[in-house]
């Protein structure tokens, strides 16, 4: 059954413009210096930052539901799994993955065994803790893998993070444009209202626009069956994790993942890593096996 399409925000698209602005100046700066020998320690630092905020957002999300996921187990071990990722380069790898999921385990059940307050929750809150910690160490540890990678270009990790985020980036804009203007069909009923077919075809436009963008600029080695393949791979990438955050926010009922502190006209931190946490890991995975990337 079609639908009237929803109204575009106008005041909400200024704060989202402004708000994308500051955060672009700083990582298209920072980007721009990839090849400094300090620049991977300040995106490890953004990295970790963005890492804290998003697992402080989960577990706050988890405690309106009653549960208590440790906000402390989370980090540490969110925060393992990255230095895990930073120091694996060049067939070297100081701080084994067994190693950080083995300290991880220990803090987050042995931690709750004298912290944990409410044990009778035990179970949910510590797969919770478990959640946060492997989904955002994973999926912004790729991206420092990725950040970290060296080829045969001048600053090749900057390049693929830069494209990561411009392919990523111009996919939720012009699904933003397109659902706002044209969404009828709702996509996730269930999931996000607000999300409708229309939207999700705008959104790979929009990735395979900003694929193209990519190879006639910093990427000029991609063929254009790797234009079309990231284009598609990591839009799809994207759109599903933008999903499954919005699963997350539906069952905790509430509109944005932040409480308390939040990105103006963007929500949280999750609402601005849910796309690039899933695809990351696929645009390394894409780089690793058909580019030869370590």
């Amino acid at each position: 059954m079609e639908q009237a399409a929803p109204k575009m925000d106008r005041q909400n698209l200024t704060l989202r413009v402004g708000s994308a602005l500051v955060f672009g100046v700083f990582f298209f700066s920072l980007l721009w210096l990839g090849d400094r020998p300090w620049a991977p320690w300040v995106y490890l630092g953004a990295m970790a930052l963005a890492a804290a905020m998003g697992v402080r957002e989960l577990t706050l999300m988890a405690r309106v539901r009653g549960f208590n996921p440790s906000l402390v187990a989370g980090v540490l071990a969110t925060w393992g799994f990255l230095a895990h990722f930073t120091l694996a380069t060049h067939n070297q790898d100081p701080l084994p993955l067994w190693l950080v999921i083995t300290v991880a385990g220990l803090l987050i059940h042995f931690g709750a065994l004298f912290f944990d307050e409410k044990l009778e929750e035990a179970l949910p809150s510590q797969a919770i803790t478990w959640l946060g910690a492997l989904y955002l160490g994973f999926g912004l540890g790729f991206q420092q893998k990725l950040f970290m990678l060296e080829g045969t270009l001048p600053k090749t990790g900057s390049r693929l993070i830069l494209a990561l985020f411009i392919i990523t980036w111009f996919g939720d804009t012009l699904a933003y444009f397109v659902g706002s203007t044209f969404g009828r069909h709702k996509l996730a009923r269930r999931v996000s209202p607000k999300k409708s077919w229309e939207g999700a075809a705008g959104n790979l436009a929009g990735n395979l626009l900003g694929a193209f963008l990519m190879k006639a600029t910093v990427c000029p080695e991609w063929s254009g069956v790797d234009v079309v393949a990231l284009g598609l791979l990591l839009g799809t990438a994207g759109q599903l994790g933008d999903l499954v955050e919005s699963t997350w926010k539906r069952s905790a009922g509430v509109k944005d993942s932040h409480v308390g502190i939040g990105i103006p006209g963007h929500g949280g931190i999750l609402d601005r890593v849910d796309s690039l946490v899933f695809a990351a890991p696929i645009l390394y995975a894409y780089v690793h096996f058909v580019h030869g990337f370590n």
